[in-house]
Parts: C-alpha cells; structure tokens; sequence
C-alpha cells in the first residue's frame, strides 16, 4: 500500500524542525527530489551516491531518506555521473528526502543521542553551540578510557576507532558531536570536555589534543552517522505502514 509522498514530507519537516533549525547552505534539509507523489517502499543512507542511488533502484524504494543530500557539492552542470545520478532517481521514480543538523541534534531520533545511548550513557545533555543551536551531547560519568574505546569500537560495528589519548586515562566529561567536528576541538575543549568523541578531523589536531591535554575518538564520519537516518526512516515505517531497508556504503571516512 502506497503512502503520499507530501503527507510524508510534511510530517517529516514537523517532527526534525526544519523550519526552526540553523544550517549550513548546502543542506537543502527537506525533500530535495520529488516523485511521482507515491511512496511505497523506503530506505535509509548516510549518502547520496552513484552507488547508493543504483542500489535502491534495484530495491525498487521510491524514498530515499540521507542525512547528506545532493546540495553538498557546488553547482555544477547536470552532466557525466552528476547526470547520471538525477537521470535514475528520476526514471526509477525515486524521491531524496535530506536532514543534516536537524537529525544530528534531535533529542529522539539525532546522531549524537543515539551514540551517546549506543555507548551506554541513558543520561547527557545538550552541548557544542554552533548555528544558533546545541548540536552535540555531553555526558558527565566516570569511564576509563580504555573502557569507552571498546564501547565505541563495538556501538560503531566491531571496528577499530582512532584514539588520540592526550587526556586522562578516567574520562569525566565527554563531549559527542557526530561527523566532521574534529576541527572544533578547541571549542569543544573550552566547554569542558576531557574527551571528545567524533567523526574525523585533520591531522594537526593530534598536536592540539595534547597541548589541551584532552583524549579525542575519531569513530569515521559515516559510521558516526548511521544511526539518525536509520531512526528516522524506521519512525517513518512505522507511522505510515511503510517496508524499510538500510543502504549501507561505507565511505571508510
């Protein structure tokens, strides 16, 4: 049974805020590529890619839900793979609906409360201020560092996490914002945290971590952000008796 796709979009925008959140340019947060107007089977990806677009089309989704959307990249003529991306989401009557900050900060569905779960912590609160709002989580415990590299390495799917172990070997404050932060350790550093857990960074923030004395996880970009599309998508299943399925393609970045 098909659902609409606007009655989907709508309530999509409602329930992550769209109107009321800050955001870089390129997000686009909402439906970035419509349809037909039917919805009849959905997926999740972190990513719109070549890649991804041809793997839902041989699931036959008509919804593909990502948390980075086709507006990332500049404007470029519609031609080559660009061309052949909008080409088969088009034919194949595939729609992209994008959340980007949005999904990173909601208090149910978001990134960094679901990692923040995923590693144990049922308590934090909202922390690292950028575009007008609270992106991230802070969680105030008593953890050896060691214990939370193994928590993260297996919330992430048993992979082997980068850790920077500039801080202490007991983490007290630990900051989570998901995704490419690692280049505001400072400003993290300066809210608190002992311990940063996010997504990656640049090279010289392994000399930074150590001048502020505090223990930086770079858990990967995607796999830092599996977790807010695959919430949402599961939400939207629910709500609207929709089949749903996770298109996983690592980036390994």
């Amino acid at each position: 049974m098909a659902s609409s796709l606007a009655s989907i979009a709508t309530y999509s925008d409602k329930l992550l805020d769209h109107k009321n959140i800050g955001d870089y340019s390129g997000a686009l947060n909402g439906l970035q590529l419509a349809n037909n107007g039917k919805v009849s089977r959905l997926a999740a990806s972190v990513d719109v890619n070549l890649p991804v677009v041809k793997q839902a089309v041989a699931s036959s989704i008509d919804l593909l839900v990502v948390h980075h959307g086709i507006g990332w990249s500049p404007l470029v003529p519609l031609t080559g793979k660009r061309y052949e991306l909008i080409r088969l989401c088009i034919e194949n009557n595939l729609a992209i609906y994008s959340s980007h900050l949005p999904l990173d900060l909601h208090p149910q569905l978001g990134n960094n409360i679901l990692l923040a779960k995923a590693l144990g912590f049922n308590r934090s609160e909202p922390f690292f201020f950028e575009k007008g709002q609270n992106l991230g989580r802070k969680v105030k415990t008593n953890i050896s560092r060691a214990e939370l590299h193994k928590r993260l390495n297996k919330a992430l799917g048993n992979v082997n996490s980068q850790l920077i172990a500039a801080g202490p070997a007991t983490c007290k404050n630990i900051g989570i914002v998901t995704g490419g932060a690692g280049n505001e350790l400072a400003k993290a550093a300066n809210d608190g945290v002992d311990t940063f857990i996010t997504g990656e960074g640049a090279h010289w923030t392994f000399s930074l971590a150590h001048e502020l004395g505090v223990n930086v996880f770079y858990g990967g970009h995607y796999l830092t952000e599996t977790f807010g599309v695959k919430a949402l998508t599961a939400n939207l299943a629910k709500k609207f008796r929709l089949p749903w399925q996770f298109i996983d393609i690592p980036s390994g970045l």
